[in-house]
């Protein structure tokens, strides 16, 4: 027999969709508690920081900045040029395998903690939500009603505060990669000035609208790669949000469990109320579960006003569940923090390899020409210098024979910035050369300390004598 209970979820599918597999909005209640304060100041802090970080600047740069344009990253005054693949990749990959170290210790932290979706949902599109429907119950009644001209205003006022709210959080994450100064700056001029960026300004509030506005736990369940691999991730010894089985049941059922059988839990739904995804977190650890924790607020105060100890529903591992101790190093954390430490190793190899000077030379269309009614030989070559990061260096072009002369249209020559240019002429006596060619040592001298910077060989060529 069915319950009559809303609350009571089919075992055979989703709290999110019907028989027919359409979606059935949720709806649910706001909670006080210990967890609720932690994770909204929390959420706060990450918003903030979010939204004011690129507004700062050091070293007159923007604290954070990621120039695709010009292949530049700034993090809190230090500057990367021409940021290399290799770097990019080591970076995310690293950071991929400590989110799964994470996991394999703490569970889906990241998910009901830190994740974007989450923060801004719970923190600020809730909220609005509230502020114009109501709470749970008043929000369901409006859906359910006809349409009237207050429920339209309603619905106007709350849909027009979540497209202010994903404009600016849009236009924040587009500062990340132009520069928040650079882009107000934009934003004063007519679209038709920075078509490409207005777009991708307009498509990013879009798609922030309508996830945080309407999709929301969807994304979470249907769309988040993270939801599949938290399960390859965690094993009997993660943290998870867990319901304690050997207390809570039999739970509350008069007329067929007798009270002195009873366990802990008094069936009051509480925990399926206040859940942002719909599940029941009593029937175990689930994929949609996001570790949020506002079951564990919502269980705490039922068992308060009943008179029962709190945390019938905890941060736990399967093992303490069931009584044995919880392991916190385990192979499985052991091999992600060293697979992340190794990427991250390499990453810092490779970082300082690419903020050593480098020289390229690129030969000019005639190979040589002679000059001095052919006694002197003129190799004529353009030299990219480039570096990473934003020291200034004062440099001297010196070939490792004396009888060659490096000549530039700067000296000492300045670099400090990027793929700096310049024009480079390598004069030397016909004699230097018996078979045509041959190979020199050109190195970049600091023009004060005179330590050598960096060194290139490059091949020096002439008429076969």
């Amino acid at each position: 027999m069915k319950s009559k209970n809303i609350f009571e979820l089919d075992p055979e599918r989703l709290a999110t969709t019907d028989e027919q597999g359409n979606r059935i909005y949720l709806y649910p209640e706001d909670v006080k508690g210990k967890w609720k304060d932690r994770r909204s100041l929390l959420y706060w802090l990450l918003i903030v920081i979010y939204l004011v970080l690129p507004w700062f600047n050091i070293n007159g740069r923007p604290a954070f900045l990621v120039d695709l344009a010009h292949r530049e990253f700034t993090f809190l005054g230090g500057t990367l040029h021409g940021v290399l693949p290799v770097l990019f990749f080591l970076i995310v990959a690293s950071g991929l395998f400590f989110i799964g170290f994470l996991t394999s210790l703490l569970g889906r932290v990241w998910c009901g903690w830190a994740c974007p979706q989450t923060v801004f949902i719970q923190a600020m599109f809730m909220k609005i939500e509230v502020l114009f429907e109501g709470k749970a119950r008043q929000r369901r009644e409006l859906d359910k009603a006809p349409w009237s001209l207050s429920k339209g205003l309603r619905r106007a006022g709350k849909w027009l505060a979540f497209a202010v709210i994903s404009l600016h959080i849009a236009h924040t994450l587009v500062g990340y990669f132009v520069g928040p100064r650079e882009l107000f700056r934009i934003t004063l001029q007519a679209p038709g000035d920075n078509w490409t960026l207005f777009v991708t300004t307009m498509v990013i509030t879009a798609i922030f609208l309508l996830d945080f506005g309407w999709f929301r736990e969807q994304f979470c369940i249907i769309a988040c790669p993270y939801g599949r691999m938290q399960s390859v991730m965690m094993d009997e010894n993660s943290l998870v949000v867990a319901y304690d089985v050997k207390r809570g049941e039999p739970r509350r059922d008069p007329g067929v469990i007798e009270r002195s059988a009873e366990g802990d839990c008094i069936n009051c739904y509480n925990c399926v109320k206040v859940c942002p995804t719909g599940i029941d977190i009593r029937r175990g650890t689930q994929l949609e579960c996001i570790a949020c924790t506002q079951c564990i607020d919502a269980c705490d105060d039922i068992m308060t006003k009943v008179g029962k100890p709190t945390g019938l529903i905890r941060y736990s591992s399967e093992n303490e569940l069931i009584g044995k101790p919880r392991k916190v190093a385990t192979v499985r954390s052991g091999i992600y923090v060293a697979i992340s430490l190794t990427f991250v190793s390499l990453f810092l190899v490779f970082l300082n390899a690419s903020t050593n000077l480098n020289l390229v030379f690129l030969r000019s269309k005639v190979p040589f020409t002679l000059i001095d009614e052919g006694r002197t030989v003129v190799n004529h070559f353009t030299l990219k210098l480039s570096h990473q990061g934003s020291k200034t260096y004062n440099i001297d072009l010196v070939v490792n024979d004396p009888d060659i002369a490096a000549v530039t249209n700067s000296h000492p020559t300045i670099v400090n910035v990027p793929d700096k240019k310049i024009v480079l002429f390598l004069k030397f006596p016909i004699t230097e050369l018996e078979s045509g060619s041959r190979v020199v040592q050109v190195s970049a001298v600091d023009s004060e300390t005179r330590a050598i910077l960096a060194t290139k060989e490059v091949t020096i060529v002439g008429p076969v004598r």
